[in-house]
This record gives structure tokens, C-alpha cells and sequence, in this order.
């Protein structure tokens, strides 16, 4: 493709890749807040704790074990599961909104570098739809476990371990992980070599980066992270980046950063050159006799020589000894 013609096809999809990363960041942290505010604090039934010691001697005694921590916390979801579940249903859609920011940074880098294989693309799909998919059903059947042990006669903790762990949920956090491991690899190669060719900035490259290691690494289990780094793409694919985007984004073309190298060599050339300039500004200083070069000072004239003290003196004692001589 030609510079020209990767420019259209950015113009063309920009407003939906800019949506898809606006509303990938809102509907991810609208969905964390949702699940956060839909549970008990993790401290709220610490005076429900039943030990095994305490178990053991109601059993010798014949008396009924109450009900433990995780009964009384599957109870309280239970009764109101509504709003974790919208809470789950809106991550997972922030989560696949991930597919299409990948998949246009995906084709702005290919447009600049053909070789970029297309191995990325599908690690971004595949990662992004399971991921979000996977987290969803887990997420859901685990509420939908806790509503219908409400209803349950036996509401001891293994019932409700059992209720909050339904097949349903076990294999969707089995796809949830793997595919996490797939959106993560993506995160990195995509965003590694849009910083390669000039697309994203050092600092939203190597925030990316940092994302996608925390799908694999318990790092930033609620998404902040990359909550905050799909609302700055947003912003940049929308042309509101603070500092102007990128060189690449209107040459078509790869526009690699400077290494840190040329950026030293670039310094200490504009360091010098303010130093001639600086040079050259100042009255009565020598102009430079070429480029680069300073002039040579012009030799300066010899400062006549002192009067040796000792001679001086022995030239007065000899006009004493003649005048004495022409008295006598």
C-alpha cells in the first residue's frame, strides 16, 4: 500500500477505533465499579468465622455447626445479584472493545512495516473475545450460583463454596486464563512495534507493554491500568494527544525515535552551535576563521621591559663620582 493510501483507510476507520478505546475504558471501569459496589466488603463476616476446632467440638456435642464466612457471603450476593451481574456483562464488553484498538494500531503498523506478520492479528482477536467472553460466563454463573443457593436448605460452607463454583464457572475461567496469556503476547508485540515505527509515543509504548504484562502477572486484576491507557489512545487516534501526534500518523510512512545515541549527538551539536553563536554575539571576540573552527587570537604587542633597579643605581653612583671630580 502507498503512504497515500494508508492515510484514507485511517481516516475511514479512526471514529470507530476511537469509540471502540472510549468505550472499552468506560464500560471496563463503569463494570469494576458496578461488581465492587454489588459485594460485602471482604472484612463484613469476619464474626461468622466457624475454625475447625470450633466445628469439631459442636459435632462431639451434638450440636448444629451455624453457618460460616462464605455461607454468609454467598447469602448476601445472593439476594441481590443484579448488579455484579450488569457489572460482569459490561466489563466483558470493555474487554472485546480491546479487538478493534488492537486491530487498528495492528493495520496502521502494517501499512508501515508489510513484513509485520499477521500472527498478531489473530492473537488479539482470539485473546480479546476470550478473554472477554470466558471472564463474563465465570463471572455470571458465579452470581446466578449464589441467587440459587438462597433458596438452598443446606447453607453451610461447602454448599456455598459448591454454589459459588458451578461447572459453568470453572470452564469459563479456564478460557478466561488462557486466552489472557494470548491477549497479553498481542498487547506486547502490537504495541512494541507501533513504538518501532513511530505510531505510539515511548510513554504509551511502554505503558502498553506494561499492560499486556498484566494480563499474565496478578499485577492489575481490576483493568486501572488499562482503563487509563485506552482512554490516552482514544485520545490520540482522535488527534487530542497534548503534545500533537505522532510524525507517522500524517507521513503514511515509518517514522522511527531517535535512539538514545542520536539524541546525545543531537544535543551536543545544539549545545555547540549556541556556544559559537554565543561567541560570535560578544564584542571583541574573534570571529570563527572557518566552520567549527575558532580563529586564532592575533599575537599581542610586547610591554616594554622595566628599568633594572640595580643598574639605575650604579648609573647615579657614577654622575656623583664625576661631578666630585670636576669640583676638585
Amino acid at each position: 500500500m502507498t503512504p497515500e493510501e494508508v492515510l484514507a483507510w485511517e481516516a475511514e476507520n479512526r471514529g470507530r477505533a476511537t469509540f471502540a478505546a472510549l468505550a472499552g475504558s468506560f464500560l471496563t471501569i463503569t463494570g469494576v465499579l458496578l461488581t465492587t459496589l454489588g459485594q460485602p466488603n471482604a472484612g463484613a463476616f469476619d464474626d461468622k468465622i466457624v475454625t475447625v476446632v470450633d466445628a469439631m467440638g459442636r459435632t462431639a456435642a451434638g450440636q448444629p455447626v451455624p453457618p460460616g464466612r462464605i455461607s454468609a457471603y454467598t447469602l448476601d450476593v445472593g439476594n441481590a445479584p443484579v448488579v455484579p451481574i450488569v457489572g460482569a456483562v459490561l466489563y466483558a464488553l470493555g474487554s472485546l472493545a480491546i479487538f478493534w484498538v488492537l486491530g487498528y494500531l495492528f493495520r496502521a503498523i502494517r501499512g508501515r512495516r508489510p513484513g509485520f506478520p499477521q500472527f498478531a492479528l489473530v492473537l488479539a482477536a482470539v485473546g480479546a473475545v476470550g478473554y472477554g467472553l470466558g471472564r463474563g460466563v465465570a463471572e455470571i454463573a458465579r452470581y446466578v450460583g449464589a441467587h440459587d443457593f438462597v433458596s438452598s436448605p443446606d447453607k453451610s460452607n461447602s454448599a456455598a463454596t459448591d454454589a459459588l463454583s458451578p461447572p459453568a464457572a470453572l470452564i469459563g475461567q479456564i478460557i478466561w486464563q488462557a486466552s489472557a496469556l494470548a491477549l497479553g503476547f498481542a498487547f506486547v508485540l502490537i504495541c512494541l512495534n507501533a513504538m518501532r515505527v513511530g505510531l505510539l509515543t515511548r510513554f504509551m509504548g511502554v505503558l502498553g507493554i506494561i499492560v499486556g504484562v498484566t494480563f499474565v502477572l496478578p499485577l492489575d486484576s481490576q483493568g486501572i491500568i488499562r482503563v487509563f491507557w485506552l482512554a490516552a489512545i482514544g485520545a490520540l487516534f482522535a488527534g487530542r494527544w497534548p503534545t500533537g501526534i505522532p510524525k507517522a500518523w500524517a507521513t503514511g510512512q515509518a517514522e522511527p525515535w531517535p535512539t538514545q545515541q542520536q539524541l546525545r549527538e543531537q544535543r551536543d551539536a545544539a549545545r555547540a552551535e549556541s556556544a559559537a553563536a554565543a561567541g560570535d554575539n560578544e564584542p571583541g571576540t574573534p570571529r570563527a576563521s572557518g566552520r567549527g573552527t575558532p580563529a586564532t587570537p592575533p599575537p599581542m604587542a610586547p610591554s616594554p621591559r622595566r628599568p633594572d633597579p640595580a643598574a639605575a643605581g650604579n648609573e647615579h653612583a657614577a654622575s656623583k663620582k664625576k661631578k666630585r671630580k670636576r669640583r676638585s
